[in-house]
């Protein structure tokens, strides 16, 4: 006892012993010398003093030493006092774990060589001492005490630690014998049973459990086939005879440690161990295995899959997979990776037109995970959101190709505009003209394609009028016998009182052409057209594709052929730009498409019917049009025709699009027009701050970055209500007529605009 004490007095004082103070005794005695040996006064009286100082400082630091000394003594006894005779195992270390105190029962319980670390010591007591010892310390650094319960073999101990310096630290081990079935008592059980702690280890396993397993795991990945295991259910155990499967309880013992037990796997159930209210559910209910393997199906499950009463087959025969294998989503499931919830799939054994809605949810039965299914026909919903999905998607389009085309003509406005200005410079005689001609014909057959795709997205200019069905066709007659050929025959029926329609009559000449030459296409070998026309009264809606057309009086023009038909699944995109079943360089794939923008343009519908190898139909409704006859439109053609002269006055033109704005300067200022460039709604309204500066017409595009067209032009109107206005946009006129009409003497001018259009445009404005 009197050496466990005195060598912990001794680490206790290490700290006390200061090599400096040979240094402080040397300087002392040669300070002293050096008064006694020099023959000056003053350096004399300066080595004594210093001499003196230095003693008294060596006196002082020997008493704190040896207070220190007889303190740290002290601590030592009165902990050897108080854990000397301590049932439970104590241990005083340094900073690095090196035990330097133990006292009777640690010596008994753990025996340690001189200069052994706690760590050693309970090397065979826990698993991972070191990180246990390590994040106590840690912590009783930090708030001067810390503990925890730590799982034994032989139960559980609780492990504290208490600061007692700056690197000194008092442990103390509390164990608690395990006093549950886990002791000998377990031994006797016949079930395997086995205990582990909270990280696998295993602590403790029966007689029965070691016959099993052919020996003493020490983890229990040895133990179990795979990592997945809960109580209640059945799991595949890895015995020393090859796998066998078992059920597993466990129970939460003490200490985080977990008690696992084996149960026998019951009896095979067989169709009678199926409740009998199962079969007679009016839903339709199923029951597979994890691997997809179905157990039992209801009679309401089977009617509507129609599977007889002694067929069994596997989860994906029956249906296709959510966009990956139905497989992996009901192992996903039964593994408990996925919460299941349901999916709309397709039915394999019903056709690629039925599709049901499959929920799935994880159960257990006798000890087997297992899942769940309910059944619902979603057919209609499916084809409901197939329908939704094309018309959004034809919105999409519809959208993408405005945009397009108004990009489209800002560009072409500035070729062909700019090809204008070289014509100018140039006759039929120069080696260049046919070069540039070939370059404003093809502008202008890019600006009719570019047409077509604003027909598409229904914003294209349209003029409509009052038109008489009956005589467009006829006047069209002699026009589409030309385009059929002679192999094809033209058959024209028309139903008498047949009202007037509001269209565009150019417009809708073109669509009748477009389904004229598509039934010619379709028809290689020859065949007949007929167009009809028939006075059609809803009594009520009509409900028909995606489409419903109210109650009312209606036109409708039929075009029918005997041609080849196009296939059901290339039915619902056959409105699609671009889409085209002819060979590269036969068409465009916008015939049907600008048709089918155009009659929606003009408030009516359009329908196809058609069956492969029998022919096509396609029907368009009109509504209409009672009441007084429209006034002649015919502004544009006279401007065309009007004679363009050399003009005065001063033209202010914002356009963004620097190569239009470049064009229609120059264009301008070649009539003898003073032009004024903005290239933003901002830059003009700074330009007409000045009060002395005179303008005549505004030349504006609608869509600008910032401030559009309108708002800058009603700011401007103003302070100068007199001025023309010409507004230009590469999209239709309808998306500004109502702003239009709030503005006094303005017009609209579509790009892409040729020299003349522009020129003519801005003289027809100042001649008014």
């Amino acid at each position: 006892m009197a050496r466990s004490v005195s060598g912990l007095a001794e680490v206790f004082g290490r700290k006390g012993a200061r090599p400096g103070v040979g240094v402080l005794l040397l300087a002392a005695a040669g300070s002293l010398f050096v008064a006694v040996a020099t023959p000056s006064a003053p350096l004399r009286l300066m080595a004594l003093c210093a001499g003196l100082t230095l003693v008294v400082l060596i006196l002082q630091l020997r008493l704190v030493s040896q207070w220190r000394v007889w303190q740290d003594r002290t601590m030592a006894k009165r902990l050897a006092a108080l854990t000397g005779q301590d049932a439970s195992p104590c241990f005083t270390t340094d900073d690095l774990g090196q035990i330097t105190y133990q006292n009777a029962a640690s010596r008994s319980r753990f025996p340690v060589p001189e200069g052994g670390t706690l760590t050693a010591a309970l090397q065979d007591h826990f698993a991972s001492p070191a990180s246990v010892l390590y994040r106590l310390q840690t912590r009783a650094t930090a708030t001067g005490a810390a503990r925890e319960d730590v799982v034994t073999r032989r139960g559980h101990t609780r492990l504290s630690v208490h600061r007692l310096g700056e690197a000194q630290f008092l442990w103390r081990l509390e164990e608690f014998q395990d006093r549950s079935g886990t002791g000998r008592g377990a031994e006797n059980l016949s079930l395997p049973m086995l205990t582990a702690n909270k990280a696998g280890v295993v602590l403790f396993t029966n007689e029965a459990m070691r016959r099993l397993l052919g020996g003493r795991p020490k983890h229990l990945d040895r133990v179990f086939a795979r990592p997945a295991r809960r109580s209640g259910e059945e799991v595949e155990v890895s015995a020393a005879d090859g796998p066998v499967r078992a059920i597993l309880a466990e129970v939460e013992g003490l200490a985080e440690r977990r008690e696992i037990y084996l149960l026998p796997v019951p009896a095979e159930a067989g169709p009678s161990a199926v409740l009998a209210d199962f079969d007679h559910l009016p839903v339709p209910l199923m029951t597979l295995t994890a691997d997809g393997a179905l157990r039992a199906a209801n009679r309401a499950a089977r009617d509507l899959l129609k599977l007889a009463p002694d067929s069994f087959p596997a989860f994906h025969d029956l249906f296709e997979g959510p966009g990956r294998p139905v497989a992996d989503w009901l192992a996903d499931v039964a593994a408990e990776r996925s919460p299941g919830g349901s999916e709309v799939l397709n039915a394999r054994g019903l056709g690629p037109e039925v599709f049901l809605q499959v929920t799935l949810r994880r159960t257990v039965e006798l000890g087997r995970p297992g899942v769940l299914v309910v059944l619902q026909d979603a057919t209609a919903m499916k084809t409901l959101v197939a329908q939704f999905v094309q018309s959004q998607k034809m919105q999409a389009i519809g959208q993408l190709a405005g945009g397009v085309a108004h990009d489209f003509n800002n560009l072409l406005t500035a070729i062909s505009g700019h090809c204008d200005l070289l014509l100018l410079r140039h006759d039929s005689a120069d080696g260049d003209y046919a070069d540039l001609v070939q370059i404003h014909q093809n502008a202008n057959r890019a600006a009719a394609l570019v047409s077509q795709l604003l027909a598409f997205s229904r914003k294209q200019t349209l003029k409509p009028e009052r038109v008489d069905l009956q005589d467009l066709l006829s006047e069209l007659a002699h026009l589409l016998n030309r385009l059929v050929g002679e192999r094809v025959k033209l058959r024209l029926a028309h139903a008498p009182d047949l009202g007037r329609i509001r269209a565009d009559r150019r417009k809708l000449e073109q669509v009748v052409m477009n389904l004229v030459v598509n039934a010619r296409d379709a028809m290689p070998e020859g065949g007949t057209i007929r167009i009809e026309t028939e006075a059609c009264s809803l009594g009520e809606e009509l409900h028909r594709d995606q489409a419903v057309v109210p109650a009312g009086d209606y036109a409708v023009i039929r075009v029918t052929d005997t041609g080849c038909g196009i296939p059901t699944d290339r039915l619902p995109k056959i409105f699609e730009p671009f889409f085209t079943t002819k060979k590269p360089g036969e068409g465009t794939g916008l015939g049907l498409s600008t048709a089918y923008g155009m009659v929606k343009q003009s408030g009516g519908y359009i329908f196809v019917s058609s069956v492969e190898g029998e022919g096509t139909e396609f029907e368009l409704y009109f509504p209409i049009h009672e009441g007084a006859e429209d006034a002649p439109v015919a502004a544009f053609e006279t401007r065309r025709n009007m004679v363009v002269r050399q003009g005065e006055g001063v033209v202010l033109l914002v356009e963004d699009e620097a190569p239009v704005r470049a064009f229609a300067s120059r264009a301008l200022r070649l009539r003898g027009y003073t032009v004024l460039e903005a290239e933003n709604a901002e830059a003009a309204l700074k330009t007409l701050e000045d009060p002395g500066l005179e303008v005549d017409v505004f030349v504006t595009d609608v869509v600008m970055p910032g401030m559009d067209g309108p708002s800058w032009v009603r700011r401007a109107l103003e302070d100068r209500p007199d001025v023309r206005v010409i507004f230009v946009s590469g999209y239709a006129e309808e998306a500004l007529s109502e702003t239009r009409a709030r503005i006094p003497n303005s017009v609209f001018l579509p790009k892409p605009f040729s020299l003349s259009d522009l020129t003519t445009t801005v003289q027809e404005q100042l001649v008014h």
